[in-house]
């Protein structure tokens, strides 16, 4: 059986914690890394029903949409509804991971899945973030026989690291020219000759953060007495980026839209904003409670946002600046994904024993 520490590598693989929000509280909030795990379930809100279930199922890991503990806490006692289910999962034995946003964002994620039901193409990022470490480009000319030594000596600080890739380097042959001053101390030739050697030409990217240490290792390691160094700054990569943008194949009216979502997603009711009978087709969405990305879809030019639910004054903005507003539920726009996360884990860990909370409903209902 897998360990806990295993299935959080993998879960962090699929949904890095990078992706998540600034102002969220991802990760494993709950447990021993050590211990071995034979049963998983996952569900998008830890609650009384939620937790009895894990408990009574005898889960060892609950994987969470939403995190406990999410404003923080100063106590845990049975005085409040979250402190009563962290004090049953701990006396059940049942450690909890929340990716939440990362989950959101990543590639294959929530709004990924939502741009797949809805048949969305062109889909890109509604939001783009800036999610990688600044980084510079180091460029070192040295004679061959140091390129081992010069290259080692600045993986070692964290250079050449690319995704999941390390000790990455590029490696040109040429030719280096120079002349000594007479107080020089030349390693290749005689101060105040000009002279000619084979070089190479050695690059590799690097934290800009730990430049001046590599810079100080690979002088160390250098044979030169002053090696050519070039560093060029970098521009950040885009990362994923938050909700989606994508288009329709056709446009079709946003009611048909609306009531093409109650077939495709667990939604009771739809709610919209705006003339049902009016075209749509470029759409941007968020899941969740993503009101505070109306205006991102705005400037996108969107013919409608959806997204699980909004407050009312992002209602009458919407209203206002003229853009179509579909509202099919937090639950509706969130639990099929810890449900495809669940499939996901079984085939992944096939000698687990793995569910999505089969008691787990959205709290709402409509008369």
């Amino acid at each position: 059986m897998p360990s806990l520490k295993e299935l959080l590598a993998a879960l962090e693989h699929l949904a890095p914690l990078r992706l998540a929000a600034d102002w969220d509280n991802v990760g494993l909030l709950l447990g021993q890394r050590e211990r071995l795990v034979t049963r998983v379930m996952t569900c998008l809100t830890l609650t009384p029903t939620s937790a009895a279930e894990a408990v009574s199922r005898r889960a060892d890991l609950v994987v969470s949409h939403h995190p406990l503990l999410f404003r923080g806490s100063k106590r845990l006692s049975d005085d409040s509804s979250e402190g009563r289910i962290v004090l049953e999962l701990l006396r059940g034995n049942v450690a909890v991971y929340s990716p939440h946003t990362a989950w959101d964002n990543c590639q294959g994620g929530i709004n990924d899945q939502l741009t797949k039901v809805l048949g969305l193409s062109e889909v890109r990022p509604l939001r783009r973030r800036d999610l990688s470490p600044r980084e510079v480009k180091l460029v070192v000319f040295t004679p061959e026989s140091d390129v081992p030594r010069v290259s080692q000596a600045a993986f070692a600080l964290g250079a050449g690291i690319i995704g999941e890739y390390d000790s990455c380097s590029f490696r040109v042959a040429g030719t280096g020219t120079f002349r000594g001053s007479a107080q020089s101390n030349p390693t290749v030739g005689t101060p105040g000759v000009f002279e000619q050697a084979a070089e190479y030409r050695l690059e590799m990217v690097c934290p800009e953060a730990r430049l001046p240490a590599l810079l100080d290792a690979v002088r160390q390691a250098h044979s030169y007495e002053t090696p050519a160094i070039d560093v060029y700054p970098l521009a950040p990569l885009p990362g994923p980026g938050e909700g989606r943008l994508g288009r329709l194949s056709n446009p079709v009216s946003l009611g048909e839209l609306a009531h093409h979502l109650k077939t495709v997603l667990p939604a009771k009711q739809v709610g919209l904003v705006g003339d049902p009978a009016r075209p749509v087709q470029t759409v941007a969405l968020a899941c969740g409670a993503a009101g505070e990305f109306l205006r991102d879809a705005l400037h996108a030019q969107a013919d409608v946002f959806l997204t699980g639910e909004a407050r009312f004054h992002e209602c009458l903005e919407a209203e206002a600046q003229g853009i179509a507003l579909l509202l099919a539920g937090h639950f509706a726009t969130e639990r099929p994904a810890m449900e495809e996360l669940a499939r996901w884990l079984s085939q992944r860990f096939p000698e687990l024993e793995v569910w999505a909370s089969q008691r787990e409903a959205d709290p709402l209902t409509w008369l």
